[in-house]
């Protein structure tokens, strides 16, 4: 079989075992991480359909790369430099003593002499950024402060590998290459500087540009080209690609674009991030297994209880809750995906033999297997009913109100809800528009709101509320359909076009719908009548006579049809004083050329 025929076959092989494995092991309530897990193993190791599962995993490594830019989407540069303690503190005292007492477990167990056990013990401690986002994306805590942590923890590993890498050669000591551990770390931070500069002055525009020509296709190749860029240039430093995106994502956490950026990487994300958890299955060496069975039994249980132990106790020195610390503790107990390049280049340069390297990858994929069966089990260690509480520094991700379309009409709206201290996330499709909102101050993305993935991009999933406030009928129409087919149970508060549409709207069930035009007409013609010589609380008592004949005839036609509550319409001029029903009910059309036609009364 020819080489593409290959590479599609193992294809449908890779896509297929996600279809069939993720659905099952979901519905057993073990999680698709462990489904693509067994899928991979099945594929690979069992009935050998793939061989080359070390090079799907480095393809398959960029699902790691759209997770971290999606994560760095919703981080905040502020909200990052909040962070700094729990990254810095506890993510330097998380490596630091974990590797100290992986490396004497190492030394003491007589495998590696003490440059190997060194490499060895900080690669073990090192965790799976890619298996714990997906477990706390799954169970929806990736804003509750444990979940914060434990990002912190693993953001601070993702920057630990520099370090590491480095370390390996100074431990070698054959001097190979003309770089210096500080030359290294000089040609890093100057590749930190490059993307922050480059994502303060260039990104923004970029899409700016973009999103003006409408060409949907050409923002989703700008986005993976970010991504891809940024990954590759902080590979070419010496960082990690995932490091890269992240940072990204981060530049770009405060663009108008952000959602609509989630939205467009977030389908590829999980299609490669599905493959790389079985392409980890897939690299499962059984023989090494096989052959090394009763160290890796006690080899892995040992190095997870050492981790978990050494985490709960810096979570609960540094202020986290019990339940919390118990939770990070069994998140994050696996070896990592950076373990995989540690102890491979250990191996290629003499610090340890290549059959304990691989010894040592088997561990770290047993271990990341036994992560989401660990993370079930912690519930049972948790005390009481702890609620947990979500963090509100996401802004815009998180508000009770989602605004779809920033009109005229919304962007009065919006006044009255900031002005009552609410918060609000707005998306619109217009580049202008935000692009003018954005001057003044508003936090509005760019999203096309007909979208489900948008959608839920943009938090409406935590939305209490979502207001449409859309200009045309049948955009308002498909945003009202989508939220009410996918998302029942979230209130519709609608701008409606006219008063059909108003009647069309409460037949599908909407929570609330007002007309563009009523309170400003009925505000006018009060003004008018004041203008006229009537007093104000004549014409504010006449303005709300209209308005009660307005609704009552209103839901009367949502039940009998257009033409029902004619006679709740005034077509002569009546006397205001006193405001009481006429005894005769007149004829409202009488002697009105447009009498009897829908058109008269569409927008009354």
């Amino acid at each position: 079989m020819s080489a593409p025929n290959d590479l599609f076959s193992e294809t449908i092989l890779l896509l297929g075992g996600a279809v069939v494995a993720a659905p099952i092991f979901k519905k057993l309530g073990l999680g698709t991480v462990l489904g693509y897990l067994a899928a991979g193993i099945v594929i690979g190791p069992v009935f050998h359909g793939i061989t080359d599962g070390e090079q799907i995993l480095a393809v398959a490594e960029l699902g790691v790369v759209f997770l971290l830019f999606i994560i760095g989407l919703e981080l905040k540069p502020s909200r990052l430099w909040q962070m700094r303690r729990d990254i810095f503190g506890l993510g330097t005292a998380q490596v630091m003593v974990t590797g100290l007492a992986l490396t004497a477990l190492a030394w003491f167990s007589h495998v590696l002499d003490w440059r190997g056990s060194i490499v060895a013990g900080f690669g073990l401690a090192l965790s799976s950024t890619a298996f714990a986002m997906q477990i706390l994306e799954g169970d929806g805590d990736v804003n509750t402060r444990y979940g914060q942590r434990s990002f912190s923890m693993l953001l601070f590993q993702d920057l630990a590998i520099v370090p590491l890498l480095a370390l390996i050669t100074v431990l070698d000591g054959n001097g190979k290459g003309s770089s210096t551990p500080l030359t290294d770390f000089a040609v890093a931070v100057g590749a930190v500087a490059a993307m922050i500069v480059a994502g303060r002055y260039l990104l923004t525009p970029l899409f700016q540009i973009i999103a003006r020509t409408g060409a949907r296709e050409a923002m989703i190749a700008a986005a993976l080209f970010v991504v891809m860029g940024s990954a590759s240039l902080m590979q070419l430093a010496g960082l990690s690609m995932a490091m890269g995106a992240f940072l990204s994502g981060v530049m770009l956490a405060e663009s108008s674009y952000r959602h609509e950026l989630e939205a467009d990487i977030e389908p590829f994300r999980g299609v490669l991030l599905a493959i790389f958890f079985i392409a980890v299955g897939l690299s499962l060496e059984l023989g090494v297994l096989l052959d090394n069975a009763l160290f890796v039994i006690v080899a892995v249980p040992i190095v997870m209880a050492i981790k978990a132990i050494i985490i709960y106790g810096l979570c609960r020195i540094s202020g986290s809750p019990h339940n919390d610390a118990i939770r990070i503790a069994f998140l994050l107990p696996q070896g990592g995906e950076f373990g995989f390049v540690l102890f491979t280049t250990a191996g290629v340069v003499g610090l340890m033999s290549t059959s304990t390297a691989s010894l040592l990858v088997a561990i770290v994929t047993l271990s990341m297997a036994l992560t989401p069966i660990g993370a079930a089990l912690s519930k049972r260690l948790l005390n009481g009913d702890e609620q947990e509480e979500l963090d509100e520094d996401f802004e815009g991700a998180g508000a009770d109100v989602l605004m779809v379309g920033f009109s005229r009409f919304g962007q009065i709206a919006a006044q009255i809800l900031l002005a009552g201290g609410r918060s609000v996330t707005v998306i619109d499709f217009s580049a202008d528009r935000i692009r003018q909102a954005s001057s003044f101050g508003f936090r509005i993305y760019f999203g096309d709101g007909t979208r489900k993935d948008v959608l839920r991009s943009a938090g409406i999933d935590r939305a209490k509320i979502v207001l449409v406030c859309t200009q045309k009928k049948e955009i308002t129409d498909k945003v009202v359909e989508l939220v009410q087919a996918d998302y029942p149970h979230t209130r519709l508060y609608v701008r409606s076009y006219d008063r059909i549409h108003s009647i069309e709207l409460r037949n599908k069930g909407v929570d609330y719908e007002l007309r563009e035009t009523l309170e400003s007409g009925l505000l006018f013609g009060r003004r008018t009548l004041e203008a006229l010589g009537v007093s104000e609380v004549d014409a504010y008592e006449i303005g709300e006579d209209i308005r009660k004949r307005d609704e009552a005839r209103l839901a009367l036609q949502v039940s009998e049809g257009l033409q029902a509550g004619r006679d709740m319409l005034f077509s002569h001029p009546v006397r205001p004083e006193p405001l009481v029903k006429p005894k005769r009910a007149a004829d409202p059309f009488e002697d009105d050329p447009l009498a009897g036609t829908a058109d008269a009364t569409a927008d009354a």
